[in-house]
Protein backbone atom coordinates (compact mmCIF):
# COMPACT_ATOMS: atom_id res chain seq x y z
CA UNK A 1 0.00 0.00 0.00
CA UNK A 2 2.98 2.44 0.74
CA UNK A 3 4.60 1.57 -2.41
CA UNK A 4 1.03 1.83 -4.42
CA UNK A 5 1.24 5.90 -2.79
CA UNK A 6 4.61 6.52 -2.92
CA UNK A 7 4.00 6.04 -6.91
CA UNK A 8 0.70 8.23 -7.19
CA UNK A 9 3.07 10.96 -5.32
CA UNK A 10 5.30 10.45 -8.03
CA UNK A 11 2.98 10.58 -10.86
CA UNK A 12 1.14 14.06 -9.55
CA UNK A 13 4.60 15.50 -8.29
CA UNK A 14 5.08 18.63 -10.60
CA UNK A 15 7.59 18.60 -13.80
CA UNK A 16 11.12 19.14 -12.04
CA UNK A 17 13.27 22.11 -13.78
CA UNK A 18 16.37 20.72 -16.15
CA UNK A 19 18.96 22.84 -17.16
CA UNK A 20 17.43 24.05 -20.52
CA UNK A 21 15.29 26.32 -17.70
CA UNK A 22 17.93 26.81 -15.46
CA UNK A 23 19.89 28.56 -18.17
CA UNK A 24 16.52 30.07 -19.20
CA UNK A 25 16.05 31.60 -15.45
CA UNK A 26 19.83 33.36 -16.64
CA UNK A 27 18.60 34.96 -19.89
CA UNK A 28 15.90 35.88 -17.77
CA UNK A 29 18.09 37.81 -14.98
CA UNK A 30 19.23 40.10 -17.97
CA UNK A 31 16.32 42.65 -18.59
CA UNK A 32 15.99 42.42 -14.59
CA UNK A 33 20.05 43.43 -14.31
CA UNK A 34 19.39 46.23 -17.03
CA UNK A 35 15.71 47.75 -15.63
CA UNK A 36 17.50 48.50 -12.50
CA UNK A 37 20.73 49.71 -13.64
CA UNK A 38 18.69 52.01 -15.66
CA UNK A 39 16.94 53.79 -12.77
CA UNK A 40 20.21 54.31 -11.18
CA UNK A 41 23.26 55.17 -13.47
CA UNK A 42 21.43 58.27 -15.04
CA UNK A 43 22.28 60.39 -11.45
CA UNK A 44 25.55 59.88 -12.20
CA UNK A 45 25.93 61.10 -15.47
CA UNK A 46 23.68 64.32 -14.38
CA UNK A 47 26.25 67.00 -14.62
CA UNK A 48 27.88 66.48 -17.89
CA UNK A 49 24.01 65.87 -19.45
CA UNK A 50 22.80 69.22 -18.41
CA UNK A 51 25.79 71.20 -19.27
CA UNK A 52 25.93 69.38 -23.19
CA UNK A 53 21.51 69.70 -23.05
CA UNK A 54 20.85 72.67 -20.89
CA UNK A 55 17.65 71.49 -20.09
CA UNK A 56 15.34 73.51 -17.38
CA UNK A 57 14.44 73.15 -13.91
CA UNK A 58 11.13 71.17 -15.06
CA UNK A 59 12.91 69.22 -17.94
CA UNK A 60 15.40 67.98 -15.66
CA UNK A 61 12.80 66.63 -13.36
CA UNK A 62 11.41 64.96 -16.07
CA UNK A 63 14.12 63.50 -17.49
CA UNK A 64 14.95 61.88 -14.26
CA UNK A 65 11.22 60.91 -13.29
CA UNK A 66 9.54 59.97 -16.46
CA UNK A 67 11.22 56.84 -16.83
CA UNK A 68 9.90 55.39 -13.28
CA UNK A 69 6.50 56.67 -13.86
CA UNK A 70 5.94 55.00 -16.75
CA UNK A 71 6.98 51.63 -15.76
CA UNK A 72 5.04 52.11 -12.64
CA UNK A 73 1.85 53.12 -14.44
CA UNK A 74 2.31 50.37 -17.52
CA UNK A 75 2.86 47.32 -15.44
CA UNK A 76 -0.88 46.26 -15.16
CA UNK A 77 -1.53 46.68 -18.94
CA UNK A 78 1.68 44.69 -20.01
CA UNK A 79 1.10 42.21 -17.41
CA UNK A 80 -2.37 41.12 -18.81
CA UNK A 81 -1.12 41.52 -22.37
CA UNK A 82 1.67 38.91 -22.31
CA UNK A 83 -1.03 36.91 -20.79
CA UNK A 84 -2.60 37.57 -23.95
CA UNK A 85 -0.40 37.68 -26.70
CA UNK A 86 2.39 35.38 -25.13
CA UNK A 87 4.72 36.17 -22.49
CA UNK A 88 7.64 35.17 -24.46
CA UNK A 89 6.49 37.67 -27.44
CA UNK A 90 5.83 40.66 -25.57
CA UNK A 91 9.66 40.00 -23.70
CA UNK A 92 11.13 39.92 -26.21
CA UNK A 93 8.99 43.08 -28.32
CA UNK A 94 10.21 45.03 -25.22
CA UNK A 95 13.61 43.74 -25.17
CA UNK A 96 13.94 45.34 -28.70
CA UNK A 97 11.95 48.16 -28.17
CA UNK A 98 14.84 48.77 -24.97
CA UNK A 99 17.56 48.27 -26.71
CA UNK A 100 16.80 50.64 -29.31
CA UNK A 101 15.31 53.65 -27.26
CA UNK A 102 18.64 53.47 -25.19
CA UNK A 103 20.54 53.73 -28.46
CA UNK A 104 18.21 56.76 -29.37
CA UNK A 105 18.71 57.82 -25.31
CA UNK A 106 22.18 58.11 -26.12
CA UNK A 107 22.59 60.04 -28.82
CA UNK A 108 19.84 62.54 -27.87
CA UNK A 109 20.58 66.29 -29.29
CA UNK A 110 18.02 67.76 -27.02
CA UNK A 111 15.95 67.84 -23.61
CA UNK A 112 12.73 67.15 -25.03
CA UNK A 113 13.78 63.73 -26.74
CA UNK A 114 15.69 62.74 -24.07
CA UNK A 115 12.45 62.33 -22.03
CA UNK A 116 10.84 60.82 -25.10
CA UNK A 117 13.10 58.33 -25.05
CA UNK A 118 13.45 57.60 -21.29
CA UNK A 119 9.25 57.52 -21.47
CA UNK A 120 10.09 54.82 -24.01
CA UNK A 121 12.67 53.07 -22.04
CA UNK A 122 10.20 53.17 -19.28
CA UNK A 123 7.36 51.22 -21.24
CA UNK A 124 9.71 48.89 -22.10
CA UNK A 125 11.00 48.29 -19.14
CA UNK A 126 7.37 47.10 -17.93
CA UNK A 127 7.02 44.54 -20.45
CA UNK A 128 10.44 42.88 -19.67
CA UNK A 129 9.61 42.68 -15.44
CA UNK A 130 6.41 41.10 -15.32
CA UNK A 131 6.73 38.53 -18.29
CA UNK A 132 10.49 37.44 -16.57
CA UNK A 133 8.06 36.86 -13.59
CA UNK A 134 5.20 34.59 -15.38
CA UNK A 135 7.77 33.03 -17.45
CA UNK A 136 9.44 31.80 -14.07
CA UNK A 137 5.87 30.56 -12.77
CA UNK A 138 5.87 28.36 -15.94
CA UNK A 139 9.30 26.95 -16.04
CA UNK A 140 9.59 26.27 -12.36
CA UNK A 141 6.50 23.88 -11.41
CA UNK A 142 8.22 22.53 -8.64
CA UNK A 143 7.59 24.93 -5.49
CA UNK A 144 11.42 24.54 -4.15
CA UNK A 145 13.01 24.89 -7.35
CA UNK A 146 10.80 28.24 -7.93
CA UNK A 147 11.70 29.88 -4.72
CA UNK A 148 15.14 29.89 -6.02
CA UNK A 149 14.42 30.87 -9.02
CA UNK A 150 12.51 33.77 -7.89
CA UNK A 151 15.68 34.03 -5.38
CA UNK A 152 17.63 34.43 -8.64
CA UNK A 153 15.79 37.01 -9.97
CA UNK A 154 15.53 39.33 -7.00
CA UNK A 155 19.63 38.95 -6.77
CA UNK A 156 19.78 40.29 -10.25
CA UNK A 157 17.82 43.55 -9.41
CA UNK A 158 19.89 44.41 -6.46
CA UNK A 159 23.01 43.66 -8.65
CA UNK A 160 21.97 45.62 -11.37
CA UNK A 161 21.31 48.34 -8.63
CA UNK A 162 25.16 48.43 -7.57
CA UNK A 163 26.59 47.75 -11.23
CA UNK A 164 24.98 50.61 -12.56
CA UNK A 165 26.30 53.03 -10.78
CA UNK A 166 29.83 51.68 -11.22
CA UNK A 167 29.83 50.58 -14.47
CA UNK A 168 28.57 54.21 -15.29
CA UNK A 169 30.97 55.64 -13.65
CA UNK A 170 33.55 54.35 -15.70
CA UNK A 171 32.40 54.99 -18.63
CA UNK A 172 31.81 58.30 -17.59
CA UNK A 173 35.00 58.57 -17.00
CA UNK A 174 36.34 57.44 -20.73
CA UNK A 175 32.84 58.77 -22.36
CA UNK A 176 30.26 60.74 -22.89
CA UNK A 177 27.11 61.11 -21.27
CA UNK A 178 25.21 59.12 -23.40
CA UNK A 179 27.30 56.12 -22.80
CA UNK A 180 25.55 55.08 -20.07
CA UNK A 181 22.53 54.00 -21.83
CA UNK A 182 24.71 51.82 -24.12
CA UNK A 183 24.69 49.58 -21.34
CA UNK A 184 21.87 47.80 -21.98
CA UNK A 185 21.78 47.09 -25.53
CA UNK A 186 24.39 44.05 -25.54
CA UNK A 187 22.19 42.32 -22.76
CA UNK A 188 19.28 43.01 -25.01
CA UNK A 189 21.00 41.16 -28.17
CA UNK A 190 21.60 38.90 -25.78
CA UNK A 191 18.31 38.40 -25.11
CA UNK A 192 16.98 38.36 -28.21
CA UNK A 193 19.10 35.98 -29.85
CA UNK A 194 19.00 32.84 -26.44
CA UNK A 195 15.20 33.89 -25.95
CA UNK A 196 13.60 32.22 -28.79
CA UNK A 197 16.09 29.03 -27.88
CA UNK A 198 15.91 28.79 -24.38
CA UNK A 199 12.36 30.76 -23.18
CA UNK A 200 8.94 28.87 -23.36
CA UNK A 201 5.82 30.43 -24.81
CA UNK A 202 2.81 31.09 -22.99
CA UNK A 203 -0.83 32.32 -23.47
CA UNK A 204 -3.93 32.53 -22.17
CA UNK A 205 -5.74 30.08 -24.34
CA UNK A 206 -9.31 31.28 -23.54
CA UNK A 207 -8.23 34.71 -23.20
CA UNK A 208 -10.62 37.53 -24.45
CA UNK A 209 -10.69 41.02 -25.64
CA UNK A 210 -7.85 43.22 -24.40
CA UNK A 211 -9.69 46.33 -23.36
CA UNK A 212 -8.46 49.24 -23.66
CA UNK A 213 -10.32 51.82 -21.86
CA UNK A 214 -9.32 49.81 -18.59
CA UNK A 215 -5.59 50.14 -19.99
CA UNK A 216 -5.89 53.91 -20.39
CA UNK A 217 -7.57 54.02 -16.97
CA UNK A 218 -5.05 51.91 -15.03
CA UNK A 219 -1.96 54.21 -16.91
CA UNK A 220 -3.68 57.42 -15.76
CA UNK A 221 -4.63 56.37 -12.07
CA UNK A 222 -1.16 54.77 -11.14
CA UNK A 223 0.25 57.84 -13.08
CA UNK A 224 -1.25 60.15 -11.09
CA UNK A 225 -1.34 58.72 -7.62
CA UNK A 226 2.64 57.82 -8.09
CA UNK A 227 3.15 61.76 -9.48
CA UNK A 228 1.41 63.06 -6.69
CA UNK A 229 3.18 60.90 -4.03
CA UNK A 230 6.37 61.65 -5.69
CA UNK A 231 5.76 65.42 -5.57
CA UNK A 232 4.46 65.51 -2.07
CA UNK A 233 7.63 64.02 -1.03
CA UNK A 234 9.82 66.27 -2.88
CA UNK A 235 8.36 69.36 -2.84
CA UNK A 236 5.40 68.97 0.46
CA UNK A 237 2.20 69.65 0.99
CA UNK A 238 0.02 71.52 -2.04
CA UNK A 239 -2.72 71.74 -3.72
CA UNK A 240 -1.06 70.01 -7.11
CA UNK A 241 0.42 66.70 -5.35
CA UNK A 242 -3.12 66.42 -3.59
CA UNK A 243 -5.07 66.80 -6.70
CA UNK A 244 -3.23 64.95 -8.55
CA UNK A 245 -3.39 61.77 -5.85
CA UNK A 246 -7.00 62.01 -5.83
CA UNK A 247 -7.31 62.12 -9.23
CA UNK A 248 -5.33 58.88 -9.26
CA UNK A 249 -7.65 57.08 -6.64
CA UNK A 250 -11.02 58.49 -8.16
CA UNK A 251 -9.82 57.35 -11.64
CA UNK A 252 -8.81 54.11 -10.09
CA UNK A 253 -11.97 53.78 -8.02
CA UNK A 254 -13.47 53.77 -11.66
CA UNK A 255 -11.17 51.00 -13.01
CA UNK A 256 -12.01 48.64 -10.17
CA UNK A 257 -15.89 49.15 -11.27
CA UNK A 258 -15.42 48.81 -14.87
CA UNK A 259 -13.30 45.47 -13.97
CA UNK A 260 -16.45 44.32 -12.18
CA UNK A 261 -19.01 44.53 -14.58
CA UNK A 262 -16.95 43.53 -17.82
CA UNK A 263 -17.25 39.74 -18.99
CA UNK A 264 -13.09 39.59 -19.67
CA UNK A 265 -11.67 42.50 -17.33
CA UNK A 266 -7.65 43.60 -17.79
CA UNK A 267 -7.77 42.37 -14.14
CA UNK A 268 -9.38 39.79 -12.63
CA UNK A 269 -10.09 41.08 -9.44
CA UNK A 270 -11.34 37.01 -7.81
CA UNK A 271 -7.15 37.11 -7.51
CA UNK A 272 -7.17 38.87 -4.24
CA UNK A 273 -10.16 36.54 -2.65
CA UNK A 274 -7.68 34.54 -2.39
CA UNK A 275 -6.06 35.39 1.30
CA UNK A 276 -2.28 34.63 0.37
CA UNK A 277 -2.14 36.71 -2.88
CA UNK A 278 -3.84 39.73 -1.15
CA UNK A 279 -1.83 39.35 2.35
CA UNK A 280 1.47 38.89 0.18
CA UNK A 281 0.93 41.60 -1.93
CA UNK A 282 0.35 44.12 1.39
CA UNK A 283 3.66 43.00 3.00
CA UNK A 284 5.64 42.89 0.27
CA UNK A 285 4.67 47.05 -0.45
CA UNK A 286 4.81 47.58 3.27
CA UNK A 287 8.20 46.38 3.01
CA UNK A 288 9.13 48.67 0.61
CA UNK A 289 7.44 52.01 2.59
CA UNK A 290 10.42 51.00 5.06
CA UNK A 291 12.72 50.05 2.67
CA UNK A 292 12.56 52.89 0.31
CA UNK A 293 11.93 55.77 3.08
CA UNK A 294 14.97 54.89 4.95
CA UNK A 295 17.14 54.48 1.97
CA UNK A 296 16.19 58.29 0.94
CA UNK A 297 17.85 59.40 4.23
CA UNK A 298 20.56 56.99 4.72
CA UNK A 299 22.01 58.24 1.34
CA UNK A 300 21.34 61.86 1.94
CA UNK A 301 22.94 61.26 5.22
CA UNK A 302 25.93 59.45 3.93
CA UNK A 303 26.45 62.97 1.86
CA UNK A 304 25.18 65.58 4.08
CA UNK A 305 26.28 64.62 7.25
CA UNK A 306 29.30 62.73 6.87
CA UNK A 307 30.54 64.61 3.81
CA UNK A 308 31.34 61.59 1.85
CA UNK A 309 31.48 62.14 -2.21
CA UNK A 310 28.82 60.35 -4.39
CA UNK A 311 30.94 57.46 -5.62
CA UNK A 312 32.07 57.36 -1.65
CA UNK A 313 28.38 57.37 -0.83
CA UNK A 314 27.39 54.45 -3.20
CA UNK A 315 30.48 52.22 -2.21
CA UNK A 316 28.92 52.41 1.59
CA UNK A 317 25.78 51.24 0.32
CA UNK A 318 27.01 48.19 -1.59
CA UNK A 319 27.69 46.33 1.75
CA UNK A 320 23.41 46.72 2.60
CA UNK A 321 23.13 45.96 -0.99
CA UNK A 322 25.50 42.60 -0.47
CA UNK A 323 23.42 41.73 2.71
CA UNK A 324 20.28 41.66 0.17
CA UNK A 325 21.84 39.25 -2.19
CA UNK A 326 23.27 36.75 0.70
CA UNK A 327 19.54 36.68 2.37
CA UNK A 328 18.08 36.24 -1.26
CA UNK A 329 20.21 32.86 -1.78
CA UNK A 330 19.96 31.81 1.74
CA UNK A 331 16.17 32.39 1.45
CA UNK A 332 15.64 29.07 -0.37
CA UNK A 333 17.53 26.96 1.91
CA UNK A 334 15.87 28.00 5.21
CA UNK A 335 12.30 28.15 3.25
CA UNK A 336 13.17 23.79 3.06
CA UNK A 337 13.48 23.03 6.70
CA UNK A 338 11.19 26.16 8.32
CA UNK A 339 7.92 27.39 7.19
CA UNK A 340 7.69 30.33 5.28
CA UNK A 341 4.35 31.27 7.67
CA UNK A 342 7.69 31.60 9.95
CA UNK A 343 9.99 32.97 8.09
CA UNK A 344 8.24 35.87 6.67
CA UNK A 345 7.85 37.29 10.60
CA UNK A 346 11.55 35.99 11.29
CA UNK A 347 12.95 38.06 8.19
CA UNK A 348 10.60 41.54 9.56
CA UNK A 349 12.29 41.08 13.44
CA UNK A 350 15.34 41.28 11.95
CA UNK A 351 14.55 43.72 9.70
CA UNK A 352 13.42 45.45 13.04
CA UNK A 353 16.43 45.00 14.89
CA UNK A 354 18.17 46.60 12.07
CA UNK A 355 16.08 49.70 11.97
CA UNK A 356 16.61 50.01 15.53
CA UNK A 357 20.32 49.96 15.49
CA UNK A 358 20.18 52.86 13.24
CA UNK A 359 18.57 54.74 15.90
CA UNK A 360 22.03 54.90 17.42
CA UNK A 361 23.26 57.20 14.51
CA UNK A 362 24.28 61.08 15.39
CA UNK A 363 25.09 64.08 13.52
CA UNK A 364 28.90 63.88 14.03
CA UNK A 365 30.19 60.12 13.24
CA UNK A 366 27.62 57.08 12.63
CA UNK A 367 29.14 55.45 9.38
CA UNK A 368 29.71 52.08 11.36
CA UNK A 369 26.35 52.04 12.69
CA UNK A 370 24.35 52.90 9.49
CA UNK A 371 26.22 50.52 7.73
CA UNK A 372 25.55 47.77 10.44
CA UNK A 373 21.98 48.74 10.64
CA UNK A 374 21.49 48.44 6.99
CA UNK A 375 22.56 45.27 6.62
CA UNK A 376 20.71 43.93 9.13
CA UNK A 377 17.74 45.01 7.65
CA UNK A 378 19.03 44.11 4.34
CA UNK A 379 19.33 40.53 5.42
CA UNK A 380 16.35 40.52 6.90
CA UNK A 381 13.92 41.83 4.00
CA UNK A 382 15.14 40.19 1.49
CA UNK A 383 13.15 36.42 2.59
CA UNK A 384 10.05 38.79 2.73
CA UNK A 385 10.45 40.15 -0.61
CA UNK A 386 11.10 36.49 -2.36
CA UNK A 387 8.60 34.63 -0.54
CA UNK A 388 5.50 37.03 -0.57
CA UNK A 389 6.82 36.90 -4.24
CA UNK A 390 6.77 33.54 -4.67
CA UNK A 391 3.21 33.37 -3.12
CA UNK A 392 1.91 35.77 -5.05
CA UNK A 393 3.05 33.79 -8.04
CA UNK A 394 2.39 30.30 -6.23
CA UNK A 395 -1.68 31.44 -6.02
CA UNK A 396 -2.75 32.80 -9.10
CA UNK A 397 -3.75 30.49 -11.81
CA UNK A 398 -0.94 30.05 -14.41
CA UNK A 399 -2.77 31.75 -16.88
CA UNK A 400 -3.00 34.69 -14.91
CA UNK A 401 0.13 35.18 -13.80
CA UNK A 402 1.12 37.60 -15.90
CA UNK A 403 -1.32 40.64 -14.29
CA UNK A 404 -0.77 38.37 -10.82
CA UNK A 405 3.41 39.51 -10.91
CA UNK A 406 2.50 43.10 -12.86
CA UNK A 407 0.21 43.25 -9.46
CA UNK A 408 2.56 42.74 -7.66
CA UNK A 409 5.34 44.91 -8.88
CA UNK A 410 2.93 48.05 -9.11
CA UNK A 411 2.53 47.19 -5.60
CA UNK A 412 6.30 47.13 -5.01
CA UNK A 413 6.42 50.65 -6.78
CA UNK A 414 3.27 52.05 -5.12
CA UNK A 415 5.64 51.28 -1.43
CA UNK A 416 8.33 53.00 -2.65
CA UNK A 417 6.55 56.03 -3.53
CA UNK A 418 4.45 56.05 -0.34
CA UNK A 419 7.97 55.10 1.92
CA UNK A 420 9.77 58.19 0.50
CA UNK A 421 6.61 60.25 0.79
CA UNK A 422 5.68 59.55 3.99
CA UNK A 423 8.71 58.92 5.82
CA UNK A 424 10.68 61.14 4.49
CA UNK A 425 7.48 63.89 5.40
CA UNK A 426 8.11 62.73 8.67
CA UNK A 427 12.08 63.28 8.88
CA UNK A 428 11.52 66.76 7.47
CA UNK A 429 9.45 67.68 9.92
CA UNK A 430 11.65 66.75 12.65
CA UNK A 431 14.47 68.32 10.96
CA UNK A 432 12.28 71.76 10.33
CA UNK A 433 11.35 71.80 13.89
CA UNK A 434 14.42 71.57 15.33
CA UNK A 435 15.72 74.38 13.13
CA UNK A 436 12.51 76.42 13.58
CA UNK A 437 14.13 78.50 16.46
CA UNK A 438 18.03 79.07 14.95
CA UNK A 439 19.40 82.67 14.63
CA UNK A 440 20.77 83.15 11.11
CA UNK A 441 22.06 86.52 11.30
CA UNK A 442 24.22 88.05 8.13
CA UNK A 443 22.99 85.72 5.68
CA UNK A 444 19.72 87.15 2.80
CA UNK A 445 15.86 85.51 4.18
CA UNK A 446 15.90 83.24 1.73
CA UNK A 447 18.61 81.82 2.37
CA UNK A 448 18.28 81.45 5.96
CA UNK A 449 14.83 80.00 5.07
CA UNK A 450 16.37 77.37 2.57
CA UNK A 451 18.52 76.68 5.97
CA UNK A 452 15.97 75.84 8.38
CA UNK A 453 14.06 73.61 5.42
CA UNK A 454 16.70 71.08 4.58
CA UNK A 455 20.38 69.90 5.66
CA UNK A 456 21.61 71.21 2.06
CA UNK A 457 20.28 74.39 2.80
CA UNK A 458 21.92 75.00 5.73
CA UNK A 459 25.37 73.85 4.28
CA UNK A 460 24.55 77.08 1.79
CA UNK A 461 24.29 79.19 4.31
CA UNK A 462 27.18 77.97 6.82
CA UNK A 463 29.34 79.32 3.37
CA UNK A 464 28.17 82.72 4.14
CA UNK A 465 29.00 83.16 7.53
CA UNK A 466 32.12 83.51 9.43
CA UNK A 467 33.82 80.35 10.14
CA UNK A 468 32.27 79.97 13.56
CA UNK A 469 29.40 80.02 13.24
CA UNK A 470 28.98 78.41 10.17
CA UNK A 471 30.68 75.33 11.91
CA UNK A 472 28.07 75.77 14.88
CA UNK A 473 24.90 75.90 12.25
CA UNK A 474 26.25 72.94 10.59
CA UNK A 475 26.56 70.88 13.80
CA UNK A 476 23.21 72.21 14.83
CA UNK A 477 21.79 71.18 11.21
CA UNK A 478 23.71 67.38 11.38
CA UNK A 479 22.09 66.63 14.60
CA UNK A 480 18.24 67.87 13.43
CA UNK A 481 19.07 65.69 10.18
CA UNK A 482 19.72 63.01 12.30
CA UNK A 483 17.12 63.17 14.97
CA UNK A 484 14.94 62.97 11.98
CA UNK A 485 16.73 59.52 10.53
CA UNK A 486 16.11 58.20 14.09
CA UNK A 487 12.94 58.75 14.39
CA UNK A 488 12.18 57.04 10.48
CA UNK A 489 14.11 53.90 12.04
CA UNK A 490 11.89 53.89 14.97
CA UNK A 491 9.18 53.90 12.31
CA UNK A 492 9.74 51.62 10.54
CA UNK A 493 10.92 48.86 13.19
CA UNK A 494 7.21 49.75 14.54
CA UNK A 495 5.61 49.28 11.07
CA UNK A 496 7.51 45.54 10.07
CA UNK A 497 7.12 44.73 13.95
CA UNK A 498 3.50 45.52 13.36
CA UNK A 499 3.57 43.26 10.80
CA UNK A 500 5.03 40.30 12.56
CA UNK A 501 2.33 40.50 15.12
CA UNK A 502 -0.37 40.39 12.59
CA UNK A 503 1.30 37.33 10.60
CA UNK A 504 1.82 35.42 13.84
CA UNK A 505 -1.69 35.53 14.79
CA UNK A 506 -2.90 34.23 11.43
CA UNK A 507 -0.44 31.61 12.28
CA UNK A 508 -1.90 31.16 15.26
CA UNK A 509 -5.85 31.47 14.17
CA UNK A 510 -5.44 28.88 11.50
CA UNK A 511 -7.70 25.88 11.70
CA UNK A 512 -6.47 22.74 10.39
CA UNK A 513 -9.97 22.14 7.22
CA UNK A 514 -7.86 25.65 6.21
CA UNK A 515 -4.73 25.10 2.95
CA UNK A 516 -1.49 25.28 4.02
CA UNK A 517 1.62 27.00 2.99
CA UNK A 518 3.78 24.40 1.15
CA UNK A 519 7.44 23.92 2.39
CA UNK A 520 8.94 26.24 -0.30
CA UNK A 521 6.28 29.14 -0.13
CA UNK A 522 4.04 27.39 -2.84
CA UNK A 523 0.19 27.87 -2.06
CA UNK A 524 -2.41 25.78 -2.30
CA UNK A 525 -5.96 27.56 -3.11
CA UNK A 526 -7.36 30.39 -0.83
CA UNK A 527 -4.61 30.80 2.23
CA UNK A 528 -3.01 33.24 4.37
CA UNK A 529 0.69 34.30 4.46
CA UNK A 530 0.77 33.94 7.74
CA UNK A 531 -0.37 30.40 7.08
Amino acid sequence: MSMLAECDAQRTAPPRAGRREWLGLAVLALPCLLVSMDLTVLYLAMPALSADLKPSSSQLLWIVDIYGFMIAGSLITMGTLGDRIGRRRLLLTGAAAFGVASVLAAFSTSAGMLIATRAVLGIAGATLMPSTLSLIRNMFHDSGQRTVAIAVWTTSFTVGGVLGPLLGGLLLEQFWWGSVFLLGVPAMLLLLVLGPVLLPEFRDPGAGRFDLTSAALSLIAVLGAIYGIKRLAEDGPGWQPALSIVAGLAIGIVFVRRQRTLAEPLIDLRLFQAHAFSASVATNMLAFVVLFGTYLFITQYLQLVLGLSPLQAGLWTVPSSVGFMVGSMVTPVIARRVRPAFVVPAGLAIAAVGFLVLTQVDGVSGLAVLVTGSVIYSLGLAPVYILSTDMVVGTAPPERAGAASAISETGTEFGGALGIAILGSIGTAVYRRAMADVVLDGVPPEVAEAARSTLGGALAAADRLPDQLGAELLVMAREAFAHGLQLIAVTSAVVVTGLVVVLLRRVGAGSESEPELGATGAVAGSTHIGR
